[in-house]
């Protein structure tokens, strides 16, 4: 079977809402990937980071295979013996009171929001179906209605309305224009990536997180950070949020919870505002299964037993230092934090980020242009130094090439 046989069968079978890079794969190990006439590339995206741990880590795979052995769900109608042992392991793990788990990260920002809402209402003393929840631009939260409402990409928002009211839009990284946006009484939370990825792996000011978080909490307004992408050792640190020393009061968790292979994701928060949701308020059907719970256990474990933050952090400025230089003119900008990183191209020749792409593609290389000109860069936290000095040349070649 050939790539172009799958092409096919996606193009006329499936809903046309990706627009993939074309490579067709069908096999991963580590930090690499191989497509279905046997080539292998370096894998820069980790499926937008949820592949923190490397592709079909065999410690996370053991896991899933002696759980789905034995009991895969059971729904959250009765008990089973690994959720408490999950939630008491994740809540540790991150240094709060409760978990609330879910599956998607779109899923744990719905909940995030009708914690913080709920919150407000019991807690704040705001008048029902009045709170607000203050947002940046440019950010990505996910593609569910209430998400897209929050929006500010045309993408994801147009056609798609009437929208979920309640949300107040400011810049991201504008410190002023947040303090403006806290003085509306009826604010209850404010929700921040702590790097926007989406948007092009956006690193905000040093101190813009610490000094957003000591606002929120002059006004009695719950900081939320959603840390799907950024969270889990991508950034150089456990949370991106450590960076500045910020505990987030909610903490909305996704992707390499699982290591890749399956969605699990995670709300933290303390009890105040946890146990504000009582029992019929929300829920999930597949969320908390004893699957999720003994995978996410294991992913977890990984990310501390191969110190894989401390990796990222080493790796990232290795990787930062060595695009900037590479001798072209069609890098404008490289940005990152850890192995979190990317470029913002300058078109030539007519030659585009989505160009450059499909180069390092031939070349060995797998990453995704994001906003058409910028393209990030985020391999699995267990590339080793070697590894890094061989993408670097694959990323130098390719632009050399399309010169």
């Amino acid at each position: 079977m050939t790539s172009e046989h799958f092409f096919e069968l996606e193009e006329k079978y499936g809903a046309h809402n990706y627009h993939p890079l074309p490579v067709v794969l069908a096999k991963g190990n580590g930090v690499f990937l191989w497509d279905v006439e046997g080539k292998r590339y370096y894998d820069f995206l980790s499926a937008y980071s949820a592949v923190n741990q490397g592709h079909c880590h065999p410690k996370i795979i053991n896991a899933l295979k002696e759980q789905a052995e034995t009991l895969t769900l059971t729904s959250r109608a009765f008990f089973n013996n690994r959720l408490g042992e999950y939630e008491k392991y994740i809540t540790e793990y991150f240094g709060y009171d409760k978990v609330l788990p879910m599956n998607s990260g779109a899923e744990a920002d719905e909940t995030a929001l009708k914690l913080c809402r709920k919150w407000a209402y019991l807690k704040k003393g705001i008048k029902e179906n009045e709170a607000k929840i203050i947002v940046c631009e440019g950010n990505f939260h996910g593609r569910t209605i209430t998400v897209i409402s929050m929006s500010t990409d045309p993408d994801s928002y147009g056609g798609f309305g009437p929208f979920t009211p309640g949300f107040i839009k400011i810049p991201y990284n504008d410190l002023t224009a947040l303090q403006k946006a806290l003085e509306e009484p009826n604010v209850a939370g404010f929700l921040v990536e702590p790097i926007q990825g989406e948007a092009g792996v956006f690193v905000p000011d040093e101190g813009y997180i610490s000094k957003a978080y000591n606002l929120c909490k002059a006004k009695n307004v719950l900081f939320i950070a959603d840390e799907v992408q950024t969270g889990i050792a991508r950034t150089g640190k456990l949370l991106c949020c450590d960076h500045e020393n910020v505990r987030p009061d909610i903490v909305i968790l996704g992707k390499a919870l699982s290591g890749g292979t399956m969605p699990i994701s995670a709300v933290l928060a303390d009890d105040e505002i946890m146990l504000c949701i009582k029992p019929g308020e929300h829920g999930s059907t597949f969320g908390g299964n004893p699957l999720a719970a003994k995978v996410a256990i294991a992913s977890l474990e990984v990310v501390k037993e191969e110190k894989l933050a401390e990796n990222a952090e080493r790796l990232g400025e290795l990787f930062r230092s060595e695009l900037m230089k590479i001798d072209s003119d069609m890098i404008e900008l490289v940005r990152g934090k850890g192995l979190l990183n990317a470029i913002v191209i300058k078109p030539k020749n007519g030659k585009e980020a989505w160009d450059v792409c499909l180069k390092m593609r031939d070349n060995g290389l797998l990453a995704k242009p994001t906003h058409q000109h910028i393209i990030r860069f985020a391999p699995p936290l267990v590339i080793t130094e070697e590894q890094i000095h061989e993408a670097i040349d694959i990323i130098k070649k390719s632009l050399a090439e399309i010169a």
